[in-house]
């Protein structure tokens, strides 16, 4: 047997710079010519320089499985150091033993320590710029001397900021620094600079926006200034020489500042740009500054001041418009033919002062006029002024759109469709899973869902990207992780996002509705009390849930250990609004949000919300238990394991008859019961019976909604009715997932009806076309359809779990999942009277392999190809 080591990622990425000191973490896969590999060994060295003649750190050989998350032991690292790391590794193979050599040498660089900071915040903004939504600019020189070795830049700001140097771009990342809880941690990133500093002069240049630091926020609440009233710019470069020497330029009462062509930039509202107010030269050294102001050092503190820890938002597909229409109202409206978060760029050519104005938005309307109404106060608009040199390019910088459609309203001259190009932006997450199956309208569907992903992680997972919100609605992300965690590596994405909710975590263990939390000490119209802002049922529970997800998918044992005080402290928030600490009846929630079976008028479903709550009570305490177990917390563990008990005992004598009936008669209460294990056992059968009667009563149709769908058809499956979760899934009538395809959908919908049959709108109050949480059904796709899923009891795919259910009138599906460990995939297909079913397990991993047949004794798989193939009907 052949072994080699391959991916080798530090804190899962590919040779980063400014990784957190303390521990790095790292990972590697198995390449091999055999089946049945698993690792044996494995030895890793950590070095100061590429020829590892005296390893900073020699792990030694540890008998151990582990190539997931293996974290550094050694001596401290120095902080902004360069490392290089390697690894070796024993592995076996039905008694087969085989040895590695050494991997190839990677690198990580640890970041810059707070103490190190010498740069302040400056300003280019005065006491009464809280009005203003301008950009700024922001630049110093320096000098640099012979020699130079390696240059960084450490930047971060309040607001959102772009830097060059010496008249070049610094990284390709969009809306840095991200959104965080500014007012408890700011993240700061660096870039590797020393291609772009020269020797003698330069220029350290900055274009500064409001972002969501000062700019709308909310805005149906008509938020503004939630952090503060000023945007400033903080950056330290420092540039080493060959002789170990090193300089450092920092932001200070040095740099200048003045207004720029960006004259308004708002997230929700688009950006204006006088391209006849740009100032050649200004980000190049020797550039005539005497007519800018000084900037405004801020006196703030740098100790919030932390390494990104998340993935940096950048430009990836590009779209043209697929068609220029005139409308019935007149207006010219270009189709890029797929809803997304981004922005659209043109080039143009006209006379100074010539103006485009283009407005985005989601859908026509029924009679084809371009729709904004579901924008709410979200202007979305772009201006721009011709500086009429020649042709122009230009591209938004500190804002971005959900949309498909683009209304050219301003246009000097024939539009040209050629044009004009739609960029996507989006966290920069690796696509990771796949699906398509024989059903054209369930493989738009699975796109669907993956765009509505993309539109909705633009550094924080939003509920939506389009209307005046946009907002890390917790109930949103908890639902779909699962979804989330098989379509992109969303380890990083949902640990940033994770440390700003434990961080915004109230000091009773409640979990604001949105992270980060910009609805806190809202009060009613009359100012007499205050708008609920935490602790939802379904939303809090984001607290465990995603923790707890994270962990099974990529083996991230620091995330569950990082957060398990956030996740005991919401399970002891619950505890204490309980009554006798089992019922959750008190306090405001969401229940089955935007539900079919909600009174007409209402956004709230059927299902009262303490069934709701103490079901999601009950969920949340038994993944703290598993948790706790998992980090080897033993008496915690058997605590909330007894507590889960004690809550599904009163829930069941809340909830159910002796004779098994369940005392609230909706689609949402039967499928938690059964998902969550809440039914007693010996009627879970009557349980999946009244489901499947309420779903005929409703003309085999759902009415499910945020809280019921996303377990809808894994309820009925695992109670033994798969076929009616196909019959579900496959419906093209309202209210289904493919009735939204019908309609022409390229994300999924708020609301099952969004659009409906007859052409009309659902109330534009709220009505997104990008909403992902329906979108949950895809963890469906993935470990039923197709059949491939995580056994938890293993994290990280340590055993996969291979279990098709074909149905649906489908003939193939197939899925693909690049692990932590390497890839896995299934394909099954009905040809010739077989069901044939391909299976390929990843190196270091093992399966189980469930066939779809009675009474079927469960296979163990090791790594490598899998072939089965058993008698089977045409599903004709």
């Amino acid at each position: 047997m052949k072994l080699d080591l391959e991916g080798l990622r530090c804190e899962y990425l590919e040779d980063p710079i400014a990784v957190p000191a303390a521990a790095p973490r790292f990972g590697w896969k198995l390449a091999a010519d055999a089946h049945n590999v698993l690792q044996a060994s494995y030895r890793l060295q950590v070095s100061e320089d590429a020829s590892f003649v005296r390893p900073f750190w020699d792990s030694g050989e540890q008998g151990s499985a582990e190539s997931v998350c293996v974290a550094y032991g050694g001596p401290p690292l120095r902080a902004r150091a360069p490392y290089f790391w390697r690894v070796k590794a024993k592995a076996s193979s039905g008694g087969i033993d085989a040895e590695s050599g050494w991997s190839a040498i990677a690198r990580f660089e640890t970041a810059m320590a707070k103490d190190e900071w010498e740069a302040r915040f400056v300003s280019a903004e005065g006491e009464g710029s809280w009005v203003d939504s301008k950009g700024t600019r922001l630049r110093g020189e320096f000098k640099a001397g012979r020699g130079i070795a390696a240059a960084r830049v450490y930047a971060s700001a309040l607001g959102l900021y772009e830097l060059r140097l010496n008249g070049n771009p610094v990284g390709d990342e969009v809306l840095a620094p991200g959104w965080t809880s500014y007012g408890k941690r700011l993240l700061f990133q660096a870039y590797d600079v020393t291609s772009l500093v020269r020797e003698g002069d330069n220029a350290l240049c900055a274009s500064v926006g409001a972002g969501w630091f000062k700019g709308d926020l909310a805005g149906w609440l008509g938020r503004r200034n939630v952090y503060g009233p000023r945007t400033a710019l903080i950056a330290q470069l420092v540039i080493r020489y060959a002789d170990g020497r090193e300089e450092r330029f920092c932001t200070d009462a040095r740099w200048r500042c003045s207004d720029g062509p960006i004259l308004y930039s708002e997230i929700y509202h688009g950006e204006t740009y006088d391209a006849r107010l740009e100032a050649p030269g200004w980000d190049l050294p020797g550039y005539d500054d005497s007519a800018w102001r000084p900037v405004e050092v801020l006196g703030l503190g740098r100790e919030i001041l932390e390494p990104a820890d998340g993935l940096p938002v950048r430009r990836h597909e590009v779209f043209k418009p697929v068609s220029l229409v005139v409308t019935p109202k007149g207006e010219r409206v270009l189709d890029f033919g797929q809803n997304m978060a981004g922005r659209v760029r043109f080039r143009v050519s006209g006379k100074t002062g010539d103006r485009v104005v283009i407005r985005h938005a989601e859908a026509l309307d029924a009679q084809g006029n371009f729709y904004t109404a579901n924008l709410r106060g979200a202007k979305a608009r772009i201006l721009y002024v011709l500086s009429g040199k020649g042709e122009e390019r230009y591209e938004p910088t500190f804002t971005y759109m959900g949309f498909r459609y683009a209304c050219v309203d301003e246009w000097p001259g024939e539009i040209d469709p050629a044009a004009f190009e739609a960029v996507a932006i989006y966290s920069d997450m690796e696509e990771t899973g796949s699906f398509e199956c024989s059903s054209p309208l369930l493989n738009r569907l699975h796109a669907n869902i993956a765009w509505g992903l993309k539109g909705n992680f633009v550094d924080i997972p939003s509920d939506c990207p389009q209307r005046d919100e946009r907002l890390g609605w917790t109930g949103d992300a908890q639902v779909f992780i699962g979804t989330a965690a098989f379509l992109m590596g969303t380890d990083r994405f949902y640990r940033k996002w994770l440390r700003d909710l434990a961080a915004e975590q109230l000091d009773s263990g409640g979990v604001p509705f949105v992270v980060p939390d910009v609805l806190a000490g809202l009060k009613s119209p009359d100012g007499k009390s205050y708008i609920p802002s935490h602790s939802s049922s379904g939303w809090g529970d984001a607290a465990t849930i995603c923790p707890w997800t994270v962990y099974a998918r990529y083996a991230d044992r620091a995330v569950l250990e990082e957060q398990y005080p956030s996740m005991r402290a919401w399970v002891e928030y619950m505890r204490g609004q309980a009554r006798d600490g089992l019922v959750w009846e008190t306090g405001f929630h969401f229940g089955d949000w935007v539900a079919l079976d909600a009174k007409e008028g209402s956004y709230f479903g059927a299902t009262p919300n303490d069934f709701v709550a103490t079901a999601f009570y009950a969920k949340s305490a038994a993944v703290l238990a598993k948790a706790a177990a998992a980090l080897g917390k033993g008496e915690d563990a058997g605590v909330y394991g007894a507590l889960r008990d004690r809550i599904v005992e009163a829930f069941r004598r809340e909830f159910f008859a002796p004779s098994g009936r369940i005392a609230v008669r909706t689609m949402t209460a039967c499928v938690l019961a059964l998902d969550f294990d809440l039914a007693p056992p010996q009627h879970r059968d009557r349980v999946r019976d009244t489901l499947i009667a309420l779903i005929a009563e409703n003309g085999g149709h759902l009415v499910t909604g945020f809280l019921g769908t996303p377990y809808l058809c894994r309820a009925l499956t695992d109670a033994g009715a798969p076929e009616a979760a196909y019959s579900l899934l496959m419906r093209e009538d309202y209210p289904s997932w493919l009735y939204q395809v019908k309609k022409g959908a390229t994300t999924v919908w708020e609301h099952w009806d969004g659009l409906k049959p007859d052409g009309s709108m659902w109330s534009p109050d709220m009505n997104s076309f990008n909403h992902y949480a329906y979108g949950s059904i895809g963890e469906w796709l993935h470990s039923t359809v197709a059949g491939l899923s995580a056994d938890e009891a293993s994290p990280g795919y340590g055993r996969i779990t291979f279990a098709p259910k074909p149905g649906g009138g489908l003939t193939r599906a197939k899925a693909s999942l690049a692990t932590v460990r390497g890839p896995a995939s299934i394909e099954w297909r009905i040809e010739g009277g077989e069901l044939v079913v391909d299976l390929k397990v990843p190196h270091n991993a093992t399966a189980s392999f469930v066939p779809p047949l009675p009474d079927a004794a469960t296979l163990a798989l090791g790594s490598g190809d899998h072939r089965f193939a058993y008698p089977w009907p045409s599903p004709d």
